[in-house]
């Protein structure tokens, strides 16, 4: 890192980063960063957070065009978003990270971890749940941006409380976050070959309909480092009902 990222990095993080401090008893050795699916706000993460932060400080990052970042502009690629996570808050002061990100939450994560070594902040591992690996992204067909298509979507997916959909105001917020983040997925186009140092752990289920066991091992080829590939069973969702499991096997690491 040099003088003037030091110089220009903010010394607090902002309210929109949550942070659920750790219950560890020894010292503390780094910290978990949680990034949400599309669409997605940081409270739907709190559970996992909190059965994460009994190993370490757990922070909870924000998407713009939701909850307390409403009114900010959408960001225009997955690249750009991961930038603006991470410039946003002081990163070196609490690493080395663990990183965990749910669908394109891990594709948001395994930018972040791009951001962070480029700037000389240690990266000890990505956990890439239920995410499409980035060589696979230019053959995949543009996610929907239409009202009536994201909601198709959201149904398919899962995960979300159908009664909640059937509220207009609520849906209407889901869909202007989630049309947001897939606008952003859409345009992005990473190399095929790009690769981060850290660790890559990739956690899946069984059941997922989106995506399949094959395309989660294409992460392996990502990381120079050491790659494993966990299933649990569920679907595209299984994280929720796994809570305590996959907080184990983060904070097995730390």
């Amino acid at each position: 890192m040099t003088f003037q990222d030091l110089v220009t990095m903010p010394s607090t993080f902002p309210s929109w980063i949550k942070l659920i401090p750790g219950r560890g008893a020894g010292p503390s050795a780094g910290a978990i960063v949680v990034f949400p699916h599309a669409g997605a706000a940081a409270a739907s993460y709190r559970v996992l957070a909190a059965a994460l932060a009994a190993g370490a400080d757990t922070y909870i990052v924000q998407y713009p065009q939701r909850a307390d970042r409403l009114s900010e502009p959408a960001h225009e690629t997955v690249h750009d978003l991961a930038v603006g996570l991470f410039e946003a808050g002081p990163w070196a002061s609490v690493a080395p990270l663990q990183l965990f990100g749910h669908s394109m939450g891990a594709v948001v994560a395994f930018e972040f971890a791009r951001v962070a070594e480029e700037h000389g902040v240690a990266v000890r591992k990505l956990w890439a749940s239920a995410g499409p690996p980035p060589c696979v992204v230019a053959d995949m067909p543009e996610l929907p941006t239409s009202d009536d298509e994201v909601l198709a979507e959201l149904a398919d997916l899962g995960g979300t409380d159908p009664e909640l959909l059937a509220d207009e105001e609520f849906a209407e917020l889901l869909t202007t976050a989630m049309r947001a983040d897939y606008r952003a997925f859409n345009r992005y186009d990473p190399s095929p070959e790009v690769c981060i140092g850290a660790d890559i752990h990739v956690l899946g289920g069984r059941d997922d309909h989106r995506i399949a066991t094959e395309v989660l091992r294409l992460w392996e080829n990502h990381t120079a480092g050491a790659f494993d590939l966990s299933l649990h069973d569920g679907g595209h969702f299984y994280v929720y009902e796994h809570v305590e499991t996959i907080a184990a096997q983060v904070n097995a690491d730390v």
